[in-house]
């Protein structure tokens, strides 16, 4: 079972009020029944959403659903689940918002004011039309598809309105509303009331946050390291110069220890070559000291080379 179906399916055990059923089942028949003038299909391949829809709509419009289970053999055999409404079609679809004088009408976002009836419209949309990776197995991303842009933007509208951020694309004949960041996809999972499911997204998403900085602080060590191997090399070529044309005698005692560290330990550090010299001589010396010393030493190597 996917994270998405079993994120699904701990959504379906939240009991709503009657409020919050009637929004959720405005999502549900937009977004996923097919809708006739004297009857309402509707299709899943989950018994506990189907089971949901089939509850609500009976406490919600007190009507008989008729229930056809069918084996689908397309790859593996499974079950589909169709509820099929042929009373007040016409009373449910303007009860939800969803036609007007029988005519379908666009989605309004007045016609949920309160953020209740909002997460309910959206936790039916998600039910629908919504899958969300397994954040174990790849990016975080968060998705509706729909069927026309209108739908697509106004799931954007109405997540912006509870202070979440969406995009929408076109994908082929279809249309998406997606959301990649993982904290606004715990706050989505959170404002389901999907517990499980969020303790096994933030067990993950610490996991990766984790292993991201100790990679992202190794290969600033491998960078800093092939830095100071670099500038070492480059030292060593410096007092190679200097030794070779008898420059040493125009430099102080403490250069002079400087560079012969420096030439003894060319992978060092700063830090590290001056935590030596400080150990091994009598020249207490930091790493702006040892700094110091090798600006002295490339002066006087340009000095030499204009003369």
């Amino acid at each position: 079972m996917t994270f998405s179906t079993r994120l699904k399916e701990e959504i379906t055990e939240y009991n709503s009020n009657l409020m919050e059923k009637r929004a959720e089942l405005s999502a549900i028949l937009r977004y996923d029944a097919k809708l006739e003038k004297e009857k309402i299909t509707i299709t899943s391949e989950n018994a506990k959403i189907a089971r949901r829809i089939y509850t609500y709509l009976k406490e919600v419009f007190g009507i008989h659903i008729k229930i056809i289970v069918r084996n689908q053999k397309r790859f593996r055999i499974k079950q589909i689940y169709i509820l099929e409404i042929k009373e007040k079609v016409s009373y449910i679809l303007e009860s939800l918002y969803i036609y007007e004088n029988g005519k379908k009408i666009k989605a309004n976002e007045n016609y949920f004011e309160a953020d209740e009836e909002k997460i309910a419209y959206l936790r039916g949309t998600l039910l629908t039309t919504g899958s969300i990776n397994d954040p174990s197995t790849s990016g975080y991303h968060l998705e509706f598809v729909f069927l026309t842009k209108t739908d697509a933007d106004f799931i954007k509208k109405m997540l912006k309105s509870i202070k979440m951020d969406a995009k929408v694309i076109k994908r082929g004949n279809r249309y998406m509303t997606y959301i990649k960041s993982a904290e606004v996809i715990s706050d989505m999972i959170k404002m389901f009331n999907a517990v499980n499911s969020l303790f096994y997204f933030e067990d993950i998403r610490i996991y990766r946050d984790h292993k991201n900085m100790v990679n992202r602080l190794n290969n600033c060590e491998i960078a800093n390291q092939e830095k100071t191997t670099k500038t070492g090399m480059q030292q060593i070529e410096s007092i190679e110069y200097i030794m070779q044309n008898n420059l040493m005698d125009l430099l102080d005692e403490h250069t002079k220890i400087v560079l012969e560290y420096r030439y003894k330990y060319p992978e060092s550090s700063y830090s590290e070559l001056a935590d030596i010299i400080s150990l091994e001589t009598d020249y207490k010396i930091g790493k702006s000291g040892i700094n110091h010393h090798f600006i002295k030493m490339k002066k006087l190597i340009e000095q030499t080379k204009k003369l």
